[in-house]
């Protein structure tokens, strides 16, 4: 991955370029704990060999993996960055295009980059924490909660 940071003040943003066969989520959430990242907004885009998007089962509390094996281009893939239990941690939405024009869409859980994906990340000096709700099954934002 290449990056760049192409505005410092009232608020960081950065553009990251992704190379073949990264790991989209990882090296995004990889980068944000590297940058100390804890109020982002993310948007990218791209193209994916091979993804899995997820659909979140209420019942189940999880959820439901969505393969995508072929060569897909992201079409919009939105999220924000914020700090979790580990640390800062992407939480990353995607709609992908598939070859005969339909698409597949949800939680990006996996997406392995080719031929690139671009990456816009603007942070804010605010800091945002996600707190676990056992009754929803998902770590949400809290804003009233600071981090740690």
């Amino acid at each position: 991955m290449k990056w760049r940071q192409v505005q410092a003040s009232p608020a960081s943003v950065y553009v990251l370029v992704l190379a073949p066969e990264e790991e989209a989520l990882a090296r995004i959430t990889a980068f944000a704990r590297e940058q100390s990242l804890g109020a982002s907004q993310v948007t990218a885009v791209g193209a994916f060999s091979r993804a899995v998007v997820g659909w979140f089962d209420r019942q189940a509390k999880e959820y439901r993996r969505i393969g995508v094996d072929e060569q897909c281009e992201v079409l919009s893939l939105l999220g924000d960055i914020v700090i979790g239990e580990d640390g800062p941690t992407a939480h990353l939405h995607a709609v992908l295009g598939l070859s005969d024009g339909t698409t597949r869409g949800g939680h990006l859980l996996e997406g392995q980059v080719w031929p690139t994906l671009e990456v816009i990340v603007r942070d804010s000096p605010a800091a945002l924490a996600k707190i676990h709700r056992p009754d929803i099954g998902l770590a949400l934002i809290d804003p009233e909660a600071g981090p740690g």
